[in-house]
């Protein structure tokens, strides 16, 4: 009978899958990310559903509500990686507020730019579609980690 368990680890090691317990299935990894995937979109599409809500001076179609979360969410992390570097240099817990968002700033501005169908006039919308945002997305994110720390106690 062949030792499975010999192949799993190399399979692991090639992968760069390896915990402090041993193999890391990968089932497990995609699982966690598409959790963060989904909690970032929904987080990021209920930000927009409320701005289209609250703020008279934003405006959107259901077209550009669905691309204006992709684009914000590709945006978002291409500014938060940018973003993470300057916060490796100088950690602070109000330098990360003040980064995430500044990251969700320049992510709206690109995106209503980009995509059309989404219309933003006054910087005064600008600015409580930022709060909204943030605030949705942040909600998003704590959701997501529950849900992964749930998951993680339950094995």
């Amino acid at each position: 009978m062949p030792d499975n368990s010999r192949i799993a680890n190399d399979e692991s090691q090639v992968l760069g899958l390896r915990d402090t317990y041993g193999v890391v299935e990968r089932g497990v990894v995609l699982a966690r990310w598409g959790i963060r995937l989904g909690t970032s979109l929904v987080g990021i599409a209920a930000g927009l559903l409320l701005s289209w809500a609250v703020l008279s001076r934003f405006s959107m179609t259901l077209t550009a509500l669905v691309m204006a979360t992709l684009v914000f969410w590709g945006v978002h992390i291409i500014v938060s990686f940018m973003a993470l570097r300057v916060l490796i240099r100088q950690p602070s817990v109000a330098l990360a507020g003040l980064l995430a968002i500044a990251s969700t700033i320049a992510s709206l501005v690109i995106v209503s730019l980009v995509v059309s169908g989404l219309t933003i006039r006054g910087l005064s919308t600008y600015v409580y579609a930022t709060l909204l945002i943030w605030v949705t997305t942040a909600a998003g994110d704590m959701v997501g980690r529950r849900m992964l720390r749930n998951r993680r106690d339950r094995r």
